[in-house]
């Protein structure tokens, strides 16, 4: 008896890196078209850096090293020196770039980046080893205006409530504080590591009160009151400037304690004009990346706080320098694959048709198909985007084949099309005739209950 060919086994996904189908595809690229839209309209020129940077660069900022993805050709000598990793975020690589075309670029320079990033960290909802994320950054040569800070905030929170507009994405409230407040509050203490007592206060919201206090007295060495103070500081949280009589009332004083008041309480006033009821102080705000150095931010989707932040970044003076001329930014970035998998996920967002095809171009037999194509072809030079029966099966068959690909209208020789949903039929010139603006492309559709 002849051997049987083996079947191959079914591939497992990978954990952690999502990917999705046509219609989960559709919703993304029309998030992705809007975030771009936005970032243009002020002024927000795109670029695209490489995948790979150096691992020396990558593995010293703050703590990341764990969950970096190291390069490495399949042949290459466990001596080799170029050690390479992907980037785990936009802005290292940013910084490089800032650097290596510093001759060329318009200072300041405002640029945005939608890329995939890789990230080494275990899978969970929301958090992923391979996602896109899209960033803003304003990047100035020696110095930076304070206003800054309100512009990047204002053009992110504006680009995220245009998607709960557009396509019924969950608002979002967008918490900001300041690295020199919190440090300067850490030297009134007395502490000397400042960046880990930030680092152990960052892990706030994922293990509570009572384990940062203990990470701070056994890790860091604090004091039971001192590691009580600052979590004290860490829970002062307003919607306006009441932060600022609060933090005082704490005691503890230093000039650049003073500073980082006076910087967060400029942002908190200007925004609240701007976007108001959109931006909060909150003072456990730390972000754990040690190129902050001002301004930082996070932001959460109401609704979805357990989901984390959704969008974050800051002010960074000593990022990017030549040892010469310093190029100090301010940025944020939004985890757009942390927004749309679990949402699509759960049936919260859904495309209203899975294909870009508007129309079927029926075909009566073979012989006839290249007139059925000449059809496709004159709706296509008008934008309506259609495709070409694959068979010249009867027509009720080619009906239920467009259905099954979520197509709405056939065309057919006779000079007619078919809006299959209702069963309207009704003459047309391929010339003239256009289908409803709602079909023209298919839309994101917002579920208020998961399917």
């Amino acid at each position: 008896m002849a051997d049987q060919p083996r079947r191959s086994a079914r591939p497992k996904p990978l954990s952690g890196f999502p990917e999705f189908t046509p219609a989960g595809r559709i919703i993304e690229q029309q998030v992705l078209a809007s975030l771009s839209n936005t970032f243009e309209l002020h002024g927000f020129g795109s670029i695209e850096t490489r995948a790979v940077e150096p691992l020396s660069e990558l593995a010293r900022k703050g703590e990341i090293e764990k969950e970096v993805f190291t390069v490495r050709r399949l042949h290459a000598e466990e001596s080799s020196s170029d050690k390479l990793g992907l980037h785990f975020d936009l802005t290292v690589p940013f910084a490089r770039y800032v650097l290596e075309n510093s001759s060329v670029l318009n200072f300041p320079f405002r640029r945005y980046q939608i890329q995939k990033v890789w990230r080494g960290e275990r899978p969970q909802e929301g958090r992923y080893r391979e996602f896109t994320q899209a960033d803003i950054d304003i990047v100035g040569s020696e110095s930076l205006s304070a206003h800054h800070d309100v512009e990047v905030a204002v053009v992110m929170l504006e680009a995220l409530e245009r998607l709960h507009v557009d396509f019924g994405l969950p608002s979002v409230t967008m918490s900001v504080s300041n690295r020199k407040l919190a440090e300067g509050f850490y030297r009134g203490l007395g502490v000397e590591d400042h960046l880990a007592v930030l680092q152990r206060v960052d892990k706030l919201d994922k293990i509570g009160a009572a384990a940062v206090t203990e990470l701070l007295i056994n890790e860091v060495g604090l004091s039971r009151p001192a590691a009580e103070k600052c979590l004290q500081l860490a829970g002062i949280r307003t919607a306006d400037g009441a932060f600022v009589d609060q933090v005082l009332a704490l005691g503890v004083e230093h000039p650049m304690l003073t500073e980082g008041l006076e910087l967060l309480a400029e942002v908190v006033s200007a925004a609240s004009l701007q976007v108001p009821g959109r931006l909060v102080a909150d003072l456990k705000i730390a972000r754990g990346l040690d190129y902050y150095t001002g301004t930082v931010f996070e932001t959460t989707m109401d609704g979805y706080e357990s989901m984390g932040s959704i969008s974050s970044g800051g002010r960074y003076d000593s990022l990017a320098s030549d040892g010469r001329t310093a190029y100090p930014g301010v940025g944020l970035s939004v985890g757009v694959s942390r927004i749309l998998v679990p949402l699509i996920g759960k049936g919260m967002l859904s495309a209203s048709r899975s294909v870009p095809t508007c129309v079927l171009v029926a075909v009566d037999d073979e012989e006839t198909r290249n007139d059925a194509m000449a059809t496709a072809t004159q709706l296509r030079a008008r934008g309506i985007s259609c495709e070409v029966a694959p068979k010249a099966d009867k027509f009720g068959k080619q009906i239920r084949y467009a259905d099954r690909r979520g197509i709405p209208f056939v065309w057919f020789s006779s000079g007619e099309v078919k809006d299959i949903r209702t069963g309207e039929q009704v003459p047309a010139n391929a010339t003239s005739w256009t289908p409803p603006a709602t079909d023209l492309r298919p839309s994101v559709v917002r579920s208020s209950v998961a399917q």
